[in-house]
């Protein structure tokens, strides 16, 4: 079997040795006779790679012992609406960063949630020009601030869709925002090192960069968790989830073995230095071809705003656009259509696209620039 060059921005590309470990040991899960699927969430065998599957992200991202790692369903999209329900109390006001459609929607669900419990939500910068769904954006702040007293402030660190970054990590070079800062890293997480004090509650859909669809990683910390609603449900309580170690119900084992399988292969690669080095060499090669096309190509978003993750750009009119597509098909590389709210092309360079596979794509672009140019 020739495997696919696979860019699709989620769910996306996971790293080969991952899916072999995974099948190897499918049907007999060390040594127990039984699949890792098969397990009960309160056996030994599952706990043990639950701990572990822990253990690698506290390691890889040096995660403070005075945060919480939380394996949590439902979605980054359900956490737009869980984050307000928690830590938007009556009378306070939370900020939100938008730079792209993700932000929007966590904007909406705040709103929703805002109004249900007496709390206000502001839009702190928003980066978008036009209207509807005609609202385009094309770069991240350099800089933003809070409302005084705000309960928090949330950023989206990178835009699948419009190819927004944001160029520091949040925290890190904004000095004016005081407020706890909540980010959603869905898919820019594990891209590369940052500093994970940075932030009160950061949390990330695995389907992007670290794992299949169904699992939700949150790293928080201890005390903003110990800030949240307890008239809520338990369930939608995020201490809940702390208290019981992720356990509360059954969470989607599988879907964190394979997140314990991805973690291990991200630490036998280097860890999240070797994972920046090769990002920013797959972003180099895709957006220099873009850049050396001579206009045949051209991306929208402002240089140090464009995504190492999702490198949006388009070609003169949408027929090439379309043939672009089905060419690079041809040749086993796949996902390249742009979100259907946009268009274009989308390339989503995750850690398990390799370096090998962002210069085939690059070759074939120069290669179609000169064919059709």
């Amino acid at each position: 079997m020739t495997r696919a060059i696979n860019f699709n921005a989620g769910p996306a590309a996971l790293p080969l040795p991952a899916l072999e470990r995974a099948q190897a040991e499918l049907l007999d899960f060390a040594g127990s006779g039984m699949s890792v699927m098969e397990h009960s969430h309160r056996g030994k065998e599952y706990e043990a790679v639950h701990r572990e599957a822990q253990a690698l992200l506290r390691e890889l991202l040096k995660v403070p012992e005075s945060y919480d790692v939380l394996f949590l369903q439902g979605g980054a999209t359900q956490e737009f609406a869980q984050v307000p329900l928690n830590f938007l109390p009556a009378g306070r006001t939370a900020d939100y960063v938008i730079t792209g459609a993700w932000g929007e929607k966590a904007l909406s669900e705040a709103k929703a949630c805002a109004a249900l419990g007496g709390g206000a939500v502001r839009v702190s910068v928003s980066t978008g020009r036009g209207d509807g769904k005609e609202k385009q954006y094309t770069s991240a702040p350099a800089d933003f601030a809070a409302a005084p007293g705000a309960a928090y402030v949330h950023v989206t660190s990178n835009e699948t869709i419009h190819g927004v970054q944001l160029a520091s990590q949040p925290g890190a070079e904004f000095p004016r925002c005081e407020a706890p800062l909540v980010a959603d890293m869905s898919s820019d997480f594990l891209w590369r090192p940052f500093d994970v004090s940075r932030f009160a509650f950061i949390y990330a859909g695995a389907q992007k960069n670290i794992g299949p669809s169904g699992v939700t990683v949150a790293v928080a910390k201890k005390d903003f968790i110990a800030q949240g609603r307890k008239d809520l449900p338990k369930i939608f309580q995020y201490r809940t989830h702390a208290e019981n170690d992720s356990l509360y119900n059954t969470p989607p084992t599988f879907g964190i073995y394979l997140v314990r399988n991805v973690l291990a292969w991200v630490k036998e690669q280097g860890g999240l230095a070797a994972m920046e080095k090769a990002n920013r060499e797959k972003a180099r090669l895709v957006y220099g071809a873009v850049d050396a096309s001579g206009g045949f190509y051209r991306c929208p978003v402002e240089l140090q705003s464009r995504s190492a993750m999702n490198a949006v750009f388009r070609l003169r009119d949408e027929k090439l656009e379309e043939q672009f597509v089905a060419e690079a098909k041809k040749q086993r590389m796949v996902g390249l259509k742009g979100h259907r709210s946009v268009g274009g092309i989308r390339v989503s360079l995750y850690n398990a696209v390799t370096v090998e596979n962002a210069r085939v794509l690059s070759s074939f672009m120069a290669e179609f620039a000169r064919r059709n140019g």
